[in-house]
């Protein structure tokens, strides 16, 4: 099979994938409110079937490539949310909570969805991504960050319901918050749809922090662009009278990236005021009805029980793989590179979460927040770190 057939099969698997994890979103909702397992055994099936859709999704860009598609955002994020699915079916089988599939499935899509809106393209991996270390690394760390983000889920299931929404306080404006930097996400990709669908785009060159004229490409309109930034066309010719961004930043930032990062806000902000304007409700108390049979001890069991699974593999994938492939394309162990030092951050932060849940006793509420945190954690690190800080890993 040729290449292009190949990777053409691939994006469709991708794409099947997608619109069957939307569709069982609602079978899901309907399997949480009747005792019939007819809704329940649709929403599973059609879950399967879009996880089968996207393993081979992978397996083909696999073939295509020639190396673990794993290398950028795009890979990275996409096979993210297939673990994440697939670590649904393992706590569905031992606890069998179809409510953890209803909330799950919007944020897998989401994940999908955010890693669709980059580059797709697959390109010669640079020198240092030539390592079989890099592939162990990387599935590994996406392996168990799924693993842990199980307790996202369940966290957040465990707050919606326990949170007086009736009441404000900070329990109920942080829950809020959470829920707005969802609808962030959306915005993002929305944004990123219509103007990839427009075709935008636009160069602006600079001078790095190496001293060297270099390039970004920007595919929404100009916010930031970096300090001294010249609007170039497609030959390198400046573009006298042309607007260059309203606000010029230092180049120790990927302007091109936290461009983006200021549009997903604008438009998730606009998105979350029109949500309130018409429900005339919180996000957090229009899903509260959602949970009313959740059991919160047991969605605080399996909050613990997935980050004890998660936690070590974190650590393998994360630190000890990460710095056996670091060893070998950088010739050094640990550089306190930005990327490296978040990994380092989050390790912590679930050492902690594990200490003050066996030693000190918390749980409940305490350690459902505790669970989001390390979610947000995770995603800055997969997010904000690679869009906005430069560093060795922004190639991702």
């Amino acid at each position: 099979m040729s290449f292009d057939s190949l990777t053409s099969i691939s994006s469709a698997s991708l794409y099947l994938a997608f619109i069957l994890y939307l569709i069982a979103i609602l079978p899901f909702g309907f399997a949480i409110r009747s005792k019939k397992k007819t809704a329940t055994t649709l929403a599973l099936s059609l879950t399967v079937f879009g996880f089968v859709a996207q393993l081979n999704y992978f397996v083909l860009r696999w073939i295509a490539s020639g190396h673990a598609p794993v290398s950028n955002l795009y890979e990275f994020m996409t096979f993210f949310g297939l673990m994440l699915v697939g670590g649904f079916f393992l706590v569905y089988y031992l606890y069998r909570q179809v409510v953890i599939g209803l909330f799950l499935m919007p944020i897998a899509i989401l994940i999908i969805a955010y890693g669709s809106m980059f580059s797709k393209e697959i390109t010669p991996l640079i020198p240092a991504l030539q390592s079989n270390w890099l592939t162990i690394h990387v599935i590994t760390v996406a392996i168990a960050s799924a693993i842990l983000s199980l307790s996202f889920v369940t966290g957040l299931i465990y707050l919606i319901k326990q949170v007086d929404h009736n009441k404000k306080g900070a329990s109920t404006f942080f829950l809020e918050f959470v829920l707005y930097q969802l609808i962030v996400v959306l915005g993002f990709v929305t944004i990123s749809g219509i103007f990839g669908f427009l075709h935008y785009n636009a160069s602006y060159q600079f001078v790095n922090q190496q001293g060297n004229q270099e390039t970004y490409q920007y595919s929404l309109p100009a916010i930031v662009t970096p300090n001294n930034a010249l609007p170039i066309d497609d030959s390198g010719e400046e573009l006298k009278g042309k607007f260059s961004g309203l606000v010029q930043i230092p180049v120790i930032f990927d302007a091109a990236k936290l461009n983006t990062l200021i549009w997903s806000y604008f438009i998730g902000s606009i998105l979350y005021i029109l949500i309130r304007l018409f429900s005339r409700k919180s996000i957090s108390k229009l899903l509260q009805p959602l949970t009313q049979k959740v059991n919160l001890t047991l969605m605080d069991e399996i909050s613990y029980r997935v980050i004890v699974i998660g936690f070590p593999l974190f650590a393998l994938g994360g630190l000890f793989f990460a710095m056996i492939w670091a060893h070998l394309a950088w010739s050094r162990f640990w550089g306190w590179d930005p990327k490296e030092v978040w990994a380092l951050i989050t390790f912590l932060f679930y050492t902690a979460f594990l200490h003050l849940r066996i030693n000190r006793g918390w749980d409940g509420e305490r350690t459902a927040w505790l669970a989001i945190i390390g979610f947000g954690t995770i995603m800055f690190n997969q997010i904000f770190v690679n869009l906005v800080i430069a560093g060795l890993h922004s190639y991702a």
